[in-house]
């Protein structure tokens, strides 16, 4: 997309090579630029060879809406981004005036069974993927909805693929079945199937059914409750603890000292959302406190804006946010 701009404040033009970069990056229907039209509070039209910008109002900010279009003219490829996307990164631009997406890393983490990218889209997304290809153990916390198991998995995946790591054991907490387990029907493996569903539901897109199931078969990929983890030591693994809001510090210490030569461990958990019976401390609330200034451990907090579900997810969050804050402050 090449540029030919005319510096009056209220319009500015992008001459296009062709209008096929146009249907590109907005698709065939106009939701995509109304999204920015909304952002910004301008309107945008195509005339002829140009794509014109123009404000709406007196608050329309038509150099920042051309200035995230040409930062948005480099994502590859741009038909991937669905309207929700779209809006995050405006959102994003025009509070921070910098392109994340742009950012000098491979932004692919791994293309799933079905063709299809899995990616940071948000910068603390950005900063989350960043923090795990770096470091060796990495703690994220945030609400639901961030992506924060999800991307975890794909870097698991990624990981294994490139042979970087030999296996994955993916881990999770069975507390809400608490002493009421053994009373649940079937054998142990499916008293637990339950808790274990969303990993296995993001494993089936990311490697297949058919691969996952002969991964597993062999041993190369593990789902497992916390509980299996007591007294092993996982070497030349990926290891991710998913829900650790839901462990007892004493646990979270267990699973942290499995980890052995060549791992990697991922931590992830809402702290809003402990399940634990009343009186119980949650394992990742004390262990910011105490491995905070630990050298190869990190934490990454993400928030609202990182949030990758439906819009009304986000609004849903801050809404609790709200309420909760005023019932402390009675």
């Amino acid at each position: 997309m090449s540029q030919g701009i005319d510096l009056k404040d209220r319009e500015v033009r992008f001459s296009l090579e062709s209008v096929e970069n146009i249907k590109a990056l907005f698709g065939y229907l106009d939701s995509k630029i109304r999204v920015v039209e909304s952002v910004f509070k301008v309107e945008v039209t195509i005339e002829e060879e140009d794509l014109v910008i123009r404000t709406k109002s007196e608050s329309g900010e038509v150099s920042l809406a051309r200035d995230f279009l040409q930062e948005l003219s480099s994502f590859s490829p741009p038909e991937e981004l669905s309207s929700d996307d779209l809006q995050k990164m405006a959102l994003s631009f025009k509070e921070n005036k910098k392109a994340w997406w742009n950012d000098k890393v491979e932004p692919t983490i791994l293309t799933t069974a079905y063709h299809k990218p899995v990616r940071a889209k948000s910068p603390g997304q950005m900063k989350y993927v960043q923090t795990v290809r770096n470091a060796d153990i990495t703690f994220c916390i945030g609400p639901a909805g961030t992506g924060k198991t999800y991307l975890a998995m794909a870097m698991a995946c990624a990981a294994l693929q490139t042979k970087k790591v030999s296996r994955i054991v993916l881990v999770r907490p069975a507390v809400e079945a608490g002493e009421s387990l053994g009373y649940l029907p079937g054998d142990l493996k499916e008293k637990i199937e339950p808790y274990l569903r969303p990993l296995y539901d993001a494993l089936y897109e990311m490697l297949s059914p058919d691969k996952f199931q002969k991964y597993s078969e062999k041993g190369v990929i593990e789902v497992a409750p916390l509980a299996y983890m007591r007294g092993r030591t996982l070497n030349d693994s990926f290891i991710v603890l998913d829900e650790a809001q839901n462990t007892t510090p004493e646990q979270m210490k267990m699973f942290l000292t499995r980890m052995g030569f060549g791992s990697k461990v991922v931590v992830t958990g809402d702290i809003t959302q402990i399940d634990l019976p009343s009186g119980k401390k949650s394992g990742l609330v004390v262990v910011q406190e105490i491995l905070k200034d630990i050298k190869g451990i990190e934490f990454v907090y993400l928030n609202e804006k990182d949030v990758v579900r439906h819009q009304l997810v986000q609004k849903i969050i801050l809404a609790y946010e709200k309420f909760e804050e005023k019932a402390l402050s009675r």
